[in-house]
């Protein structure tokens, strides 16, 4: 049996001109992460992650903390299906045509543009994000410049098998990715409804860890969305 570590980025930069880098505590994140796997004897024999800034350089941060350990960390192997979900384009060409549709999705995009104070923003930019995205994970909004949540998805699992099909048994695997996948990779394994990937998502916190033992042909979820690893320090867990 081998092991399949999924490790959401780092907290990005969100609300900024760069949302795809690393802040100065997604940093943090990803050092705490790679010291307690160290203290617990975790071992990585072949990592990947998708083209996002935010994704490699949590990977980039866990080796060069297991290397300035005196510990081995394989070279990063790039999979772009590991890539999140488009959501600039999902914001940005969906949204629009949702709010001509219905007058809900005009209201709750008005109440996130007159928000001000740093949670009130934060609190109705996620519930317009969740009614987007609910609606767009449906399929019935397939649109140009929009890759549709099918094809999304797909991808997701045609990279995991990509992943999962490394030479020899016994492996311990980091996928260094980001929510969007994750919940896909949790909603495939336990077949569950669709829209269980979006709502996952949600809970998914940054540089947690979430873990699948597979053998060829069969893979089990053993936990979700680890977090042991800031038990020290609670100030690092978060969301965005």
């Amino acid at each position: 049996m081998s092991i399949l570590y999924a490790v959401r980025h780092g907290q990005a930069s969100f609300f900024s001109d760069n949302y795809d880098k690393l802040s100065e505590k997604g940093e943090d994140q990803s050092r705490a992460l790679a010291k307690h796997w160290i203290e617990n004897g975790v071992r990585i024999d072949h990592a990947f992650a998708g083209t996002l800034q935010r994704q490699t350089r949590s990977a980039a941060v866990v080796g060069e903390t297991y290397r300035a350990e005196g510990h081995d960390f394989p070279e990063l192997t790039i999979l772009e299906g590991l890539n999140e979900y488009p959501a600039d384009d999902v914001m940005g060409i969906l949204l629009p045509a949702l709010m001509e549709q219905d007058e809900k999705f005009a209201t709750l995009k008005q109440e996130y543009d007159a928000a001000e104070e740093s949670r009130e923003k934060y609190r109705t930019f996620h519930r317009l994000l969740e009614a987007v995205m609910a609606e767009w994970v449906s399929g019935d909004h397939d649109m140009d410049g929009l890759e549709p949540w099918s094809a999304f998805s797909g991808r997701v699992r045609d990279s995991l098998k990509t992943v999962m099909s490394v030479d020899g048994s016994g492996k311990s695997l980091g996928v260094f990715t980001s929510g969007g996948v994750i919940g896909v990779a949790v909603q495939s394994v336990l077949q569950a409804p669709e829209i269980k990937a979006a709502e996952l998502n949600w809970r998914v916190h940054n540089a947690s860890v979430t873990q699948f033992t597979f053998s060829k042909g069969r893979i089990a979820l053993d936990r979700f969305n680890d977090t042991a690893h800031f038990t020290h320090d609670p100030e690092l867990l978060t969301y965005r």
